[in-house]
């Protein structure tokens, strides 16, 4: 940067700087909002986009500057609206936004799609004052349109590389949403979960990521994959940030039935923030088939933690086992509802661009060539031969099976038969039982891998038990704090 003053603090007191820390150097006139959104693009530049170029914005907000400015002014004349005034935030490109910036979910086949309206959550995070300072890249499609694409891969984004190490995978589908924050590009990020898309790039970043109850927040504008596991959530540094967008987030919209059943509307998650949340909580271990996946250092960084939580005063039931992880899942969910759900998407759709449908895009694709389809998309093909209407006997058998299978068999049966508060599995290995059911899961870091590779620990607990998992995140976090920023 060419001001040195704040080169200075780019490169010192910005990174790892938290919501509070942003507020209270706004708050005694320390430094401005549209300093802080100069010096953000200035570490998007260096870090981003060249040199080690980890490739997580997919595009800047050309308004950020000014909006920076604005809300400068009413800082200034009117006071902040409340802890995210002034705040550069980033959102996943598959989150629709009503102004400069296009909505494409990583496909060329979107590339020049400008949504006509926010999404609820973006709406909810400008009414707080927050500045959208860019989309991030995402593996395309949120991951539902090859089997085998790499996560952070998008044909319009290209690859988001892990800023902890080019060979340690990025995780997806939020890739660049934690590659981001991880990086220090923005203070907190929207990402969104259908299967794990929170929580693997959060704990493959040495983040905090939310994955809340689906019907915490809304859906409404976000390009879909399954409305019956679909959600949106905060990723950030530390387990205040997240809890801090996660009140901002949270809440019902008619426009989204399953928030009408939300009774957390209200709440304001920062007051399970406690040191001693992890005192007395019984938490259960589910080893079985889960670390099988991990390597003898990962598992070694996952029992410290484990240890860790005892010594903080937690009765821990280790080695649980779900009855229903051998169980032969498929994806007929998804794949059926997928359909269905994008074809509603796309109603409101630019009808210059020619996609209505998932045939349409399936053709665009074709007609686009091999920028389009690197890894193929067979998952579309796979969808598309479904009615779209959800009439098939093997997608309601399938939707009343899976939904038994992770709760009433998976989830519910084992907290009851051990009482427990939160189940740990590592990373987001064990993030289907909870996604299928709708439960919700928070992955705090846990430390490092003998090759450097990040490695979380995530809690589960049934539905809308954010506040009890907060509880035990923030005093598991406050009492390890594992995270250290990758290093340029």
């Amino acid at each position: 940067m060419e001001h040195s003053g704040l080169n200075n603090q780019k490169n010192d007191w910005l990174v790892e700087a938290t919501i509070t820390d942003l507020q209270n150097k706004l708050d005694k006139n320390e430094i401005t909002s549209k300093e802080l959104v100069l010096m953000y693009m200035a570490r998007i530049a260096e870090i981003d986009q060249s040199g080690p170029s980890i490739n997580s914005i997919i595009e800047i907000n050309p308004e950020a500057l000014q909006i920076a400015q604005a809300l400068d002014y009413e800082r200034q004349t009117k006071g902040a609206r409340g802890p995210l005034h002034g705040i550069p935030v980033v959102i996943k490109d598959n989150i629709d936004t009503g102004d400069h910036m296009h909505t494409s979910a990583g496909s060329l086949v979107l590339a020049d799609s400008y949504a006509q309206e926010d999404a609820t959550v973006a709406k909810q995070v400008r009414e707080a004052g927050a500045i959208i300072l860019g989309k991030t890249n995402l593996t395309e499609w949120a991951n539902f349109i090859a089997e085998d694409m790499p996560t952070g891969y998008s044909s319009r984004g290209g690859q988001t590389l892990n800023p902890y190490g080019t060979d340690f995978i990025v995780g997806g589908s939020s890739a660049g949403s934690g590659a981001a924050i991880a990086a220090n590009l923005a203070a907190v990020a929207v990402g969104t979960e259908t299967c794990g898309s929170i929580l693997s790039p959060s704990s493959q970043n040495s983040i905090v990521g939310i994955k809340p109850t689906v019907g915490l927040i809304s859906r409404k504008g976000i390009i879909p994959i399954s409305h019956t596991q679909d959600t949106a959530g905060p990723m950030a540094r530390t387990v205040e940030d997240a809890s801090i967008l996660l009140n901002i987030l949270n809440g019902t919209d008619s426009n989204d039935p399953i928030t009408l059943t939300n009774p957390l509307s209200e709440t304001d998650f920062t007051h399970f923030l406690k040191q001693d949340g992890v005192k007395g909580k019984r938490i259960g271990i589910a080893r079985a088939t889960y670390f099988d996946e991990l390597n003898d250092s990962q598992v070694e960084v996952l029992n410290t933690a484990i240890q860790k939580l005892t010594d903080l005063g937690a009765v821990v039931v280790d080695s649980l086992e779900y009855e229903t992880t051998t169980e032969d899942w498929d994806i007929n969910v998804l794949l059926y509802e997928f359909k269905s759900g994008l074809q509603a998407y796309l109603k409101n759709v630019d009808p210059s661009l020619e996609v209505r449908t998932l045939s349409d895009v399936i053709r665009k694709n074709n007609e686009i060539g091999e920028k389009a389809l690197k890894y193929g998309q067979k998952l579309f093909l796979d969808s598309d031969k479904t009615s779209g209407t959800l009439t098939e006997a093997e997608y309601l058998r399938s939707l009343e099976r899976d939904h038994d299978w992770a709760t009433r068999r998976g989830v519910d049966a084992v907290m009851k038969e051990h009482k427990l508060d939160a189940i740990v599995t590592p990373n987001n290995i064990g993030a289907l039982l909870p996604a299928v059911a709708g439960y919700p899961s928070i992955t705090v870091p846990a430390g490092y891998a003998n090759d450097g590779e990040p490695v979380g620990i995530t809690f589960t607990g049934l539905a809308y038990s954010e506040p009890v998992l907060i509880e035990i995140a923030y005093g598991f976090e406050q009492a390890t704090k594992h995270r250290v920023a990758p290093k340029f």
